[in-house]
């Protein structure tokens, strides 16, 4: 009922467009076309016969809707300001290239031919009206009107048709002289401004005949005019002022001054006609102009495998774009793994302008305890200390072992026992042989120890001098990391790599979003109510035009894949000019890391050093203790030793009987005293004034002559054998 009585307004092209919408939705559902099951008869009356015309087809009704929107769209053009070049055009267009012309003679093709160009060529002249006023170029202006002329024509030609005659009885005739005196005033529009444009390029002769031709297509317009409204005779007696005051000046100029050849008008290019005006669309699936679909819960089944076909369709489509984008992915992993560039470290140079933060740390760790290397120093110097100690009594005890082994040894000598092996101590005093044992442990214990001492020590001279350069200023710090020298070059390599990887990435992160934009589109893609308004036959032509929404992202990811071989070649080139600088960074690079590990290895070492020095000093310090105490033991068990030789030795001496007189012998020649194998009787020995002194061991020199007489008588033969007579 909104639709029948439909306002003289805007919100009355909008119901219309609701309703039309609304029945292409009901049709596609409900078999109410021509001779269907539910076909009902529908009546509406042409607007130029007054006859009633009835059909039982729902087209009919929507044709008679789109007719209405059409008409109605013209009437508000008309009391609308001459300012937009939208038209009603657009209803007329759709309701001829949709609906069949045989509903009613006014839905006949002419008619809707007749009513579109009248539309169009309005249009077109509100825009020729605007260009003017907005002095547009000549040029451009012209072609506007040559395109007002156009559209007139062809309204003409319909109105020159037998059947629209027929149809529109008087007033075709009127219609056509209105159309016709228009084609005559815009066509003299067109050349007026032709003929400026002349002007302008200073063609004087040419500017003539276009004027010449202007007023005379002007006059033809004035002669069609009779019994026009007064405002249109109005507007043609300006025009005529403008163009024949263009004319005559023109004409006098060329004849006075410039004497230029005036060209006939037909050797001159045709003013081609500009079409710049747009007939408002209809789309009776616009949910922003029919509004929601009062009929989507029913979907025909049919619908529903038009759109599973369609999902095929859109999944061949992906499958397609995918193969072709992992391809070109895979090639281009390859190649940057035989590359090894990363954009991220390929340029590290920045990281030579600052330490960093792990050293940094450290620095500041050190920074609030000064005393860090002079704790470590003092404990190596006590440790030291300590060391020398236990070692220098450990050398004492071992000493005094020696010398008692070597008095004990000549004791046993002395008194003729049998000497031990070569190299065989004879056995020590008990308690010479614990001291001994104990000693053995020590010096054992304190060789091991040694050498992890000295591994310590070589340790800390180490880390100490990288202690003292973190807790020092932070610029020697900076100063002592390595840092990479490079050519100017060598900097316009690395920048041209480094824009070249860029690229890389970029066509990376574009080709990714564009390959999830298109996942996107497919995924939001649901033709399903279109399906359900489009006929069988239809189909393939929706599903091909349906699918050109893919089409711009789809050049978009060829020209990103197709690029891909170009900026690899560019890459590789620089990746060969890159290898040198590339040899020198990694080199520095590696220099730089060794440097921070180790003074980060000196740091956290620190609390390790000075743990071991502390348990160094207190295992040393045990072990002086130890090694005092084993001292003094030594002592006293080798004084004790060299009392009981000394014991023995004068228990022996009073053994031996006292010597008996024997007359003065003569004195001996200086030879050798030749003893029997069998022994000496004490009659046979020498006076002990012949024997000479330094012979003797040290241990007879200092004995009485009594004792020492008696200890002679005493000795193997092959002992006395050995000592010489004195030659006094």
């Amino acid at each position: 009922q909104s639709a029948v009585n439909v306002p003289r307004d805007f919100e009355g092209c909008s119901t219309l467009r609701k309703y039309f919408g609304q029945l292409h939705y009901l049709q596609s559902r409900i078999p109410m076309g021509a001779e269907q099951e539910a076909a009902v008869p529908i009546a509406w009356t042409e607007i130029f016969s007054g006859k009633t015309v009835t059909h039982e087809d729902i087209k009919y009704e929507q044709a008679c809707i789109l007719y209405n929107l059409g008409a109605l769209h013209s009437m508000l053009g008309a009391m609308d300001k001459r300012v937009s070049e939208e038209c009603a055009a657009g209803a007329f267009t759709y309701l001829r290239d949709h609906f069949p012309h045989s509903y009613s003679v006014d839905m006949s093709h002419q008619i809707l031919n007749l009513n579109i160009n009248l539309m169009l060529g309005q249009a077109q002249e509100c825009l020729l009206e605007k260009s003017m006023l907005d002095n547009r170029k000549s040029f451009l202006v012209a072609r506007i009107s040559a395109q007002v002329v156009d559209y007139y024509k062809e309204a003409c030609r319909a109105l020159e048709n037998s059947e629209t005659a027929s149809l529109l009885g008087k007033i075709q005739k009127d219609w056509k002289k209105l159309v016709q005196m228009k084609i005559y005033y815009f066509a003299a529009v067109a050349h007026l401004h032709m003929g400026k444009q002349a002007e302008e390029q200073q063609k004087f002769g040419e500017r003539v005949i276009y004027f010449q031709s202007a007023l005379d297509k002007l006059n033809e317009a004035i002669k069609l005019a009779k019994g026009q409204p007064e405002a249109v005779q109005e507007a043609l007696r300006f025009a005529m002022d403008v163009i024949g005051g263009k004319y005559n000046s023109a004409k006098k100029d060329n004849d006075f001054i410039y004497h230029e050849a005036v060209p006939a008008l037909d050797t001159l290019q045709s003013v081609k006609g500009a079409p710049l005006v747009k007939a408002l669309p209809v789309n009776p699936t616009d949910p922003a102009v029919t509004g929601p679909d009062i009929f989507a819960k029913l979907v025909p089944m049919a619908a529903h495998e038009a759109s599973s076909l369609y999902s095929e369709e859109k999944a061949k489509l992906l499958r397609d774009v995918m193969a072709k984008i992992e391809a070109k992915n895979e090639v281009l992993d390859q190649f940057m793994d035989s590359m090894q560039l990363d954009p991220e470290t390929v340029d590290n140079l920045d990281m030579y302008n600052h330490i960093p933060p792990i050293l940094m740390e450290k620095c500041a760790a050190l920074s609030v305890r000064p005393d860090t290397v002079k704790n470590l120093v003092q404990s190596m110097q006590v440790l030291s200390g300590v060391f020398t100690d236990v070692e220098a009594s450990l050398k004492e005890i071992r000493d005094l072992l020696e010398e008692d082994e070597v008095q004990e040894r000549k004791l046993q000598e002395l008194l003729g026992k049998v000497p031990q092996p070569q190299g065989s101590p004879p056995p020590p005093s008990p308690g010479l042989a614990e001291v001994s044992k104990e000693c053995s442990k020590y010096m054992e214990v304190h060789e091991k120890a040694s050498f992890t001492n000295t591994e310590l020590h070589k340790a800390m001279n180490l880390h100490i001098s990288n202690l003292r350069l973190l807790s020092g200023p932070l610029e020697q710090v900076r100063a002592a990391l390595p840092s990479p020298t490079l050519t100017e070059d060598d900097k316009q390599v690395l920048q041209n790599l480094k824009r070249i990887l860029a690229k890389v990435q970029e066509m990376r992160d574009q080709r990714m979003s564009l390959e999830q934009q298109l996942r996107e589109m497919i995924q939001k893609d649901d033709i399903t109510t279109s399906l359900v308004t489009t006929d069988r036959s239809e189909m393939k032509k929706l599903f091909e035009e349906q699918l050109k929404k893919y089409d711009q992202i789809k050049v978009y990811l060829e020209q990103n894949l197709a690029a891909q071989e170009n900026i690899l070649k560019a890459l590789t080139d620089a990746n060969v000019k890159y290898a040198a600088v590339r040899k020198a960074l990694a080199e520095v690079e590696h220099k730089w890391n060794t440097t921070v590990q180790t003074l980060v290895a000196s740091y956290e070492a620190y609390e390790d050093l000075m743990k071991k020095s502390q348990e160094g000093k207190d295992f040393y310090t045990d072990l002086e203790g130890k090694a005092a105490k084993l001292l003094e033991k030594a002592r006293a068990a080798c004084q004790a030793a060299e009392a009981n030789r000394q014991q023995i030795l004068e228990k022996e001496m009073k053994k031996q009987p006292p010597p008996r007189p024997t007359a003065p012998k003569p004195a001996l020649q200086k030879k050798p005293l030749e003893l029997e194998a069998g022994g000496l009787d004490a009659s046979d020995l020498p006076p002990l004034g012949s024997l000479v002194l330094s012979e003797l061991p040290e241990e007879l020199r200092s004995l009485p002559p009594d004792v020492l007489a008696g200890h002679l008588a005493r000795l193997p033969p092959h002992t006395l054998a050995a000592l010489t007579l004195n030659p006094a």
